[in-house]
């Protein structure tokens, strides 16, 4: 019980540094790019202000005060739940997170899906014949998931799909899960597989080295020459001890989505929380891309101790370490 209090222990204090770091970089990097939330908002027409008519405005936005009272200022607005406000869409960032990280999330898990069913069978086929005819398109298929930009893809296919099967259902207003199931599946399909295609690429080289060094292993020839059937010993023996690299693979591909699927929801028009920090960053809405990025922050070292966690369901050596 002490070990486990003293891990527990170690884990929060290093989620908390982690995500002060978060916050000052992200603070720091905002104020550092040209031009201000006042600027974003009236264009040109801000050249028009008087000095008094700015400084108000720079009063109301909190822009006056020094850098650092404003960043402790937000932090501490964190603490009781204040995210900040939204003056592009009247609505507060907690309001707006909470309507765009489910969408993010639904994203990241049918991608995830998409790119294990294409990356753990290709790179266990891969793997069975090294050299061999199966392994080159098993490469060809990574080299061309690492290579192609996820822009080009999702702009090709959209076009693709749009042009000659007349199939854009992102041109419609975006339907949740809830609302419509069948619409929501149609609008995730485009940019999960996207995203999987380029995710199912890591994946697939993880699984082909993994499965690789298990095959080499003793206890694998003893159950062949057991006479143990090839399928059970390949799903069973071989992919079950090979699952732990490609489970940290996986965990690091989801948290990556989770705040890496900006372009492609843009692109797709769907209102992810990846969206939602791009529009921030246009607008200089500071209070919105810092409280999204550090949300975004928390979620995937999150995914990182659920990770953690699965090692010591898979790997009884884990386990007992």
């Amino acid at each position: 019980m002490r070990v486990l209090r003293n891990r527990v222990v170690r884990r929060v204090a290093e989620t908390l540094g982690i995500l002060f770091g978060v916050a000052v970089v992200v603070f720091v990097m905002l104020r550092a790019l040209p031009g201000d939330q006042i600027t974003a908002g009236l264009g040109t027409e801000a050249a028009a202000l008087t000095p008094a008519q700015r400084q108000a405005l720079e009063q109301y936005y909190g822009l006056d005060q020094p850098l650092v009272t404003q960043f402790f200022s937000w932090l501490g607005n964190l603490f009781t739940g204040n995210f900040g406000y939204s003056a592009r869409s009247q609505q507060s960032v907690l309001e707006l997170t909470l309507h765009a990280l489910p969408v993010t999330f639904e994203l990241a898990v049918l991608s995830i899906v998409l790119a294990l069913l294409i990356g753990v069978p290709l790179g266990m086929l891969a793997a069975s014949r090294p050299n061999a005819a199966r392994d080159a398109a098993g490469q060809v298929v990574s080299l061309a998931g690492l290579s192609i930009p996820a822009f080009l893809l999702a702009t090709t296919l959209l076009s693709i799909f749009a042009a000659s099967f007349g199939f854009n259902p992102n041109g419609q207003g975006f339907a949740t899960l809830v609302e419509d199931p069948l619409l929501n599946l149609r609008q995730m399909l485009l940019p999960a597989l996207v995203l999987g295609f380029g995710i199912a690429a890591p994946i697939l080289r993880t699984t082909r080295t993994a499965v690789l060094e298990v095959r080499s292993n003793d206890f694998v020839r003893t159950a062949r020459a057991k006479g143990v059937p090839e399928r059970r010993l390949q799903v069973r023996h071989v992919l079950g001890n090979a699952l732990v690299p490609i489970v940290t693979m996986t965990g690091l591909q989801f948290g990556y989505l989770l705040g890496g699927a900006v372009v492609v929801e843009q692109i797709f028009s769907v209102p992810g929380i990846g969206r939602q920090v791009l529009l921030g960053i246009q607008q200089k809405e500071y209070a919105v891309v810092q409280s999204t990025v550090l949300v975004i922050a928390l979620a995937f070292v999150l995914v990182n101790l659920l990770t953690d966690l699965l090692y010591r369901v898979i790997d009884p050596r884990v386990r007992a370490s």
